[in-house]
């Protein structure tokens, strides 16, 4: 088990999941919907069973590559630890599983179960092809707001689109930056990033760019639903954030990479959603 949770780098949870949180107390707060512990249960899982499914899919098909690059040659698969064919037998068991959890959910989430796996999983190989794959990750991520929100209500609804697009910009900002440390082993393997395609300058004005956008999205709910004092802290904190990782990186200094992508994004999406939460029960 400790084998596998390294090989889907458990701990990434932590970016996309406080947000899933959000989608489903928006939607119980914001509707005629209630509570719901085996929603709330389902939700969970299938947010850990898609995850699992694009991470050991991606850790599946990059496997050559990831042999060749000096920064993850020591990942589970390069290293030996787990076999090519055990993870992709993982990666089916999940994605079995995740479609499994969204029949007990509702048609709406069921039906929508391939298009998903679809879109997570897709992003592994787009590296291949265009500069792109950040955004598509972003994509990918972006899903757990809207699909929370389904899993309550059933039905689409425009403010959780708001945050699926805050975090869209904002994953696809910090992806882009936590890349500028494959710059050169990206181009010498033929492979599409954006620091590979700008170049380290321009890469982190377009990171910069996003996330502004995402900060600018992040505060578009306040147009369409009631929010407290809470909710204008949590703004604030998230930008604040944003604007930290940015100040940590520069284009000669990629010394705090790891920091600024794990632990300044990882404490701005828990705070985010814990100050969302708190601000949904004081104002409800």
């Amino acid at each position: 088990m400790k084998k596998y949770l390294s090989l889907v780098t458990f701990t990434h949870t932590i970016f996309a999941m406080p947000f899933a949180f959000i989608g489903f107390f928006l939607a119980i707060t914001t509707t005629e919907h209630t509570f719901d512990w085996k929603k709330l249960v389902l939700m969970v899982l299938c947010m850990i069973f898609a995850r699992n499914s694009a991470m050991a899919f991606n850790r599946y098909l990059d496997r050559d590559i990831d042999a060749q690059n000096p920064r993850t040659k020591q990942r589970d698969i390069p290293a030996g630890r787990i076999s090519a064919p055990a993870a992709l037998t993982f990666t089916l068991i999940n994605c079995g599983l995740f479609i499994a959890a969204t029949f007990f959910i509702n048609p709406l989430c069921f039906y929508l179960s391939p298009i998903a796996l679809f879109v997570v999983m897709g992003y592994s190989a787009t590296k291949r092809f265009t500069a792109l794959c950040h955004l598509v990750l972003g994509l990918g991520l972006s899903l757990a707001p809207i699909g929370a929100y389904l899993v309550v209500t059933g039905a689409f609804a425009l403010t959780p689109v708001f945050f699926s697009l805050s975090v869209l910009c904002w994953v696809s900002g910090f992806d882009i930056i936590y890349a500028l440390q494959d710059e050169d082993f990206d181009r010498s393997q033929n492979l599409h990033s954006i620091p590979a395609y700008l170049g380290k300058v321009n890469a982190l004005r377009l990171s910069t760019f996003l996330h502004v956008l995402s900060a600018l999205f992040i505060m578009m709910p306040v147009l369409f639903t009631h929010v407290g004092i809470l909710y204008y802290v949590g703004i604030l904190f998230f930008c604040s954030m944003l604007i930290y990782q940015h100040l940590l990186v520069k284009p000669t200094d990629l010394s705090r990479v790891n920091f600024a992508f794990m632990t300044t994004n990882g404490i701005a999406s828990v705070v985010f959603a814990v100050l969302f939460l708190l601000d949904r029960i004081w104002t409800r």
